[in-house]
C-alpha cells in the first residue's frame, strides 16, 4: 500500500471513530430517522418530504439486521466519501500529501460530523454536491468529456437524493458564463450529460406526476413554518461557524483563485458559491442547505497553504496549520455535539450562554439544541405503546395512531411487539395506512398540546390512559398514550374519510 493510501486509510478509520464517539448513549435516534428507516417498508420512486434514495439505504439497513449501529453507518460512511474525494481532487491537482492531510483534519473537524451523526438526506446531499464538484474540476484539468457525463450522474441521483441540488446547478450556470469555463455551453456533451441527469431524475419526477406533486406541498409547508423564521443575515453570518476551525484555509482558497497561476481557471468554483449563497439568502434557506458548497475549495486552500509554508519558515507552521481545527474542535465539542447526557449540556450551556443559543424552528429558545431534544424519549414512549397493546385483546384489530411522523416510526422502530405497526396522519405515513381489517381498538398517542377529545372517547366501551413521556428534556415531553377498547361505530370508515381530508389537503398547493 502506498503512503498516500495508508494515511487515507488512516483518515477514514479516524472519521468513523469520531463519529461514534459524538453521541453520548443516552440519546435514542433521531425523530427524522425514524420516518426515514419506516420507508424501506413502503419502496417508491418518491416520497412526500423526499426523494427514494435514503429509502434504498434504509432497506439496507433493515436486511443488516436494523439496528442502530447501521443506522450510524451510513451518514459517516458519506461523510468518509467526500472526504476521499477531495483528496483525490488534491491528487489531481498536484498536490502534495500534506495538502491532503490538512484538507482531511479541515473535513474531519468541521460541521461535516454533525451532520453526519444523523442518517438524513444532508449527508449524501453534500457527498453529491462534493462529486459534482469533483467531475467539473477533472473536466476543466483533463478536457475530457467523460467527467461531464460523471457529472450528469452526480447531479441525477444528487437529485433522487435531495432536490437541494437544483439550487448547486441554478449557481454553476452563471458562475460558468461569469468566467472563461463559457465555452463549455459549445460543447454538446455538456447537454447529454444533463440528458443523463434528466433520465436518471425522471423517475422520481413521473411519481410527482402521478402524486400531484407533493413535493410543492411540502415546500409551501416548509416556507409557512419553519423557513419562515429563518434571517437572511444570520443565514449569511452562520456560515462561518461550519468550518470556523478552518477558517482560514478557506479564505486562503478564495485567495488562491485569483493569486495562484495555476488556480485560475478553477473561478468558477468561487462564483458558484456567491451565486448559491445569493439564492439561498433569497428564499431564506435553512443554514446548513448550503454545507455542500465548501468542501471542494479545501483541495485548493490546502495546497495553496502548502505552497506558502514551503518556504524554509513556513515549515515551523505546518502543523500549526493542522492543530488548529482539531484544537477548536475540541473546544466547542460539548457545545455542539450531544457527547454527554441532557443535563451535562445544559450545565454547559449555563456556563457558556452566550455560545449556545438553542433557537428551535419555531423561532423561540429551548433549554437544548432542537437535534437532541428530537432524541430522547422514543424508547419510553415505544415501551408503553407495547403494555397498551398487550391490555387490547389478542383476537381483534388494533391499530396505533399517533400524532406526527416521528412517534409512530419510533414505536415501529423500537416495538418488541412482532408485527406492530404504528400509523399516523403525517407525512408519507397516511399513504401507508391498513384498513382490511375491522378495527376494534385504537391506542391514541397524542402531543401534550392536543389530548383526547370526549368524542374519541365516546366512540369506544372503555378508554384507559396508559401513561406519557416523563422525559423533560424530550421535545415530546407529555405525549400521552391512551387505549380505546370496544369500538362503538365503523372506526375503519371514520379513518378512510379522515385520510381522504388529508390526502386532499397535499393536493391543495395554493
Amino acid at each position: 500500500m502506498k503512503k498516500g493510501d495508508l494515511f487515507l486509510f488512516g483518515f477514514i478509520l479516524l472519521k468513523f471513530v469520531l463519529q461514534y464517539l459524538l453521541i453520548d448513549p443516552s440519546y435514542d435516534l433521531h425523530r427524522d430517522e425514524y420516518l426515514h428507516l419506516d420507508q424501506a417498508h413502503h419502496l417508491a420512486w418518491g416520497y412526500i418530504s423526499v426523494p427514494p434514495v435514503t429509502s434504498w439505504f434504509s432497506y439496507l439497513i433493515y436486511l443488516l439486521g436494523n439496528t442502530e449501529f447501521w443506522v450510524k453507518f451510513f451518514p459517516a460512511l458519506f461523510g468518509a466519501l467526500t472526504i476521499t474525494l477531495i483528496w483525490k481532487a488534491i491528487e489531481r491537482l498536484g498536490g502534495s500529501l500534506y495538502a491532503q492531510s490538512l484538507a482531511a483534519i479541515c473535513l474531519i473537524f468541521s460541521a461535516l460530523a454533525r451532520l453526519n451523526i444523523l442518517f438524513q438526506p444532508n449527508s449524501f446531499d453534500i457527498l453529491a454536491w462534493t462529486f459534482v464538484f469533483y467531475s467539473l474540476l477533472s473536466y476543466i484539468k483533463t478536457g475530457k468529456n467523460k467527467w461531464l457525463y460523471w457529472l450528469g450522474v452526480g447531479v441525477g441521483f444528487g437529485f433522487l437524493n435531495k432536490y437541494n441540488i437544483a439550487f448547486q446547478v441554478l449557481g454553476l450556470i452563471p458562475a460558468l458564463f461569469l468566467t472563461s469555463d463559457r465555452k463549455i455551453f459549445k460543447n454538446p456533451n455538456l447537454y447529454g450529460a444533463f440528458g443523463l441527469a434528466f433520465l436518471i431524475a425522471l423517475p422520481n419526477l413521473i411519481w410527482q406526476l402521478q402524486n400531484d406533486f407533493p413535493v410543492l406541498w411540502h415546500m409551501r409547508m416548509l416556507s409557512k413554518y419553519q423557513l419562515v423564521n429563518v434571517n437572511r443575515l444570520d443565514f449569511l453570518t452562520e456560515q462561518f461557524f461550519f468550518f470556523f476551525g478552518s477558517s482560514f484555509v478557506l479564505i486562503l482558497a478564495f485567495v488562491s483563485y485569483f493569486q495562484h497561476p495555476s488556480f485560475r481557471k478553477y473561478q468558477v468554483f468561487f462564483w458558484t458559491t456567491i451565486f448559491t449563497l445569493a439564492i439561498f439568502t433569497f428564499f431564506r434557506a435553512k443554514n446548513y442547505y448550503a454545507i455542500g458548497l465548501y468542501p471542494i475549495h479545501f483541495a485548493f486552500g490546502a495546497i495553496y497553504i502548502s505552497h506558502v509554508l514551503s518556504k524554509s519558515w513556513g515549515k515551523y507552521l505546518k502543523p500549526v496549520a493542522m492543530i488548529i481545527p482539531i484544537s477548536l474542535f475540541v473546544v466547542s465539542a460539548p457545545m455542539t455535539y450531544p457527547i454527554g447526557d441532557p443535563e451535562y449540556l445544559k450545565g454547559v450551556q449555563s456556563r457558556h450562554p452566550d455560545l449556545m443559543e438553542n433557537r428551535w424552528e419555531d423561532g423561540e429558545i429551548h433549554d437544548l439544541p432542537q437535534d437532541f431534544a428530537d432524541m430522547l424519549g422514543w424508547k419510553e414512549l415505544a415501551e408503553k405503546v407495547d403494555l397498551a397493546y398487550s391490555k387490547a385483546p389478542s383476537d381483534e384489530y388494533t391499530v396505533i395512531i399517533c400524532d406526527n411522523y416521528g412517534q409512530a416510526g419510533a414505536i415501529n422502530f423500537y416495538t418488541k411487539t412482532k408485527g406492530l405497526q404504528a400509523v399516523t396522519m403525517n407525512a408519507d405515513y397516511v399513504n401507508w395506512i391498513d384498513l382490511s381489517g375491522e378495527i376494534k381498538n385504537v391506542i391514541l398517542v397524542r402531543e401534550v398540546e392536543d389530548g383526547i377529545s370526549e368524542r374519541e372517547i365516546s366512540l369506544f366501551e372503555k378508554s384507559e390512559k396508559i401513561g406519557s413521556i416523563t422525559d423533560p428534556n424530550a421535545r415530546e415531553f407529555g405525549t400521552s398514550i391512551h387505549l380505546l377498547l370496544g369500538a362503538k361505530t365503523d372506526i375503519n370508515a371514520i379513518l378512510a374519510a379522515e385520510i381522504e381530508e388529508k390526502r386532499m389537503e397535499l393536493k391543495t398547493v395554493n
